[in-house]
């Protein structure tokens, strides 16, 4: 059996993984035709848009970029039959991936923000959901994200909607988007709220900061899970205690190559952190942005960092262990 044979035969978990950032180019000409929406910096707003287009806005050039070009993708989610279709979408793709579960972030910070109806949006996300497992057999579960630079106030209402939605499929929390301009302690009383009403705790950290983003992360919200966590290497002593304590760190090699939060994947720490014996998860975090999937993320770091059938089944491992549910 060839390397990428076993790792289409490998069931796998996925846990970083963003649903806004899942829509592939088709799908996003689709919703702009839909509500009559041209990309930004289209000189020719007559023209019919096309995947190329949507592929020029996804190849950004910093993570200010990526931000930038996720902020266009949910100009375009509107209606609840938006989400149910990219929820759907999502679900037949992890299918083929041999993916069993996954636990998806959703940004509802941003629908908040843009004072959407977020009950009605999350009606057609349950019925993408049920629509999904019945169809192909996939597990899903919702994690609400709230963006960090719109500070701490933004952040509660996220999260008391998540408390709200928890017996439907919402399992927890977290926080994403720029970490220089939201330090995780702004947030210490909201996820310690969300935590004493009965919710897992996530938090993006170390992709675009340093390991003092990490440390925060851990000591003042109590994450349960590291999103990214690159620049833990810088710092032996937070090495030691990931490791100790085996808090799952949820690696993203073609996104942090994208966001050019990582310039070079020889350089990434992935292999260190499996020698050094940190629990790590392979993940896509925006699959449909990065031209990705979980099945090429394994791929790519069996090819670069020559790792072998067992190191991936471990990986694989790690995964389902790290999930919130392990349904």
């Amino acid at each position: 059996m060839s390397i990428s044979e076993f790792i289409r035969w490998l069931p796998k978990f996925e846990l970083h993984l963003h649903l806004e950032g899942s829509v592939e180019p088709a799908t996003l000409v689709e919703l702009s035709r839909r509500h009559n929406t041209p990309l930004p910096g289209n000189p020719e707003s007559g023209r019919e848009l096309t995947e190329d287009d949507v592929r020029s806005l996804y190849r950004c050039q910093d993570f200010y970029g990526f931000l930038m070009a996720f902020k266009a993708v949910t100009e375009r989610l509107r209606t609840p039959e938006d989400y149910e279709l990219i929820t759907y979408r999502l679900m037949q793709k992890l299918k083929t991936q041999n993916v069993v579960h996954a636990e998806v972030y959703l940004s509802v910070g941003v629908i908040l923000w843009r004072e959407q109806n977020f009950d009605a949006i999350f009606e057609g996300l349950e019925r993408g959901r049920t629509r999904g497992e019945r169809d192909f057999g996939v597990s899903l579960l919702w994690i609400f994200d709230a963006v960090r630079h719109f500070g701490a106030e933004a952040a509660e209402r996220v999260f008391r909607k998540a408390v709200e939605f928890r017996d439907r499929n919402v399992i927890g929390i977290g926080i994403g988007g720029d970490e220089n301009k939201g330090p995780a302690h702004w947030f210490r009383e909201q996820f310690a709220w969300a935590r004493d009403h009965g919710l897992r705790l996530t938090c993006h950290a170390g992709e675009s900061a340093g390991p003092e983003s990490i440390w925060s992360a851990i000591r003042d919200l109590k994450a349960e899970r590291i999103g990214h966590g690159l620049t833990a290497i810088q710092d032996p002593m937070l090495m030691d205690y990931l490791a100790e304590h085996q808090i799952p760190i949820e690696i993203c090699l073609s996104s942090n190559l994208r966001t050019g939060c990582c310039t070079d994947l020889r350089e990434h720490p992935l292999p260190k952190y499996l020698e050094r014996g940190l629990m790590v998860t392979l993940n896509t975090d925006d699959p449909g942005m990065f031209e990705t999937t979980l099945n090429g993320e394994y791929e790519l770091a069996a090819e670069t960092f020559g790792l072998s059938d067992l190191e991936l089944a471990k990986l694989a491992e790690n995964s389902r262990k790290a999930a919130f549910s392990r349904s």
